[in-house]
């Protein structure tokens, strides 16, 4: 018996949710040991070599396009916001809010996909996002 197939989808989903959990859990144990800030740039200076090096040793394409590069860089703009802004949150507020309101992001850009990008909007996905935001508020309580 072999074993089942699985989406590439739900596996490197996984895999996220795993690791940003660990990760905040770790963020927020360095921002209690040192300025957020400090902690953030040393979570990226060491994020930044490894995501370097999976370019280079594995068959991802080095080609850049204009677009391409600008949405990325825009992208690691707002990530770099989104780092900082947590682990500051962190070193002064409660771990599970923090982290469960920020876990939020995903209502964000459902809600971008839906209004600006032409996604489907459903009922199915509006409910999901609404038991998405009762979730975070009783989590949060």
């Amino acid at each position: 018996m072999g074993f089942p197939e699985i989406n590439s989808a739900v596996f490197f989903g996984s895999i996220t949710m795993v690791t940003w959990g660990i990760w905040v859990v770790l963020g927020n144990a360095a921002s209690e040991s040192i300025d957020p800030r400090t902690a953030a740039a040393i979570s990226y200076l060491v994020a930044a070599p490894f995501a370097l090096g999976l370019i280079l040793f594995s068959d991802a394409s080095l080609s850049i396009t204009v677009r391409g590069g600008l949405l990325a860089g825009a992208a690691g703009l707002f990530t770099g916001i989104g780092l900082i802004s947590m682990y500051v949150g962190l070193s002064g507020g409660s771990t599970t809010i923090v982290s469960t309101i920020g876990a939020m992001y995903f209502v964000v850009a459902a809600i971008i996909g839906m209004v600006v990008l032409g996604d489907e909007v459903t009922l199915t996905r509006l409910t999901g996002i609404s038991f998405a935001v009762i979730g975070v508020v009783l989590v949060t309580q």
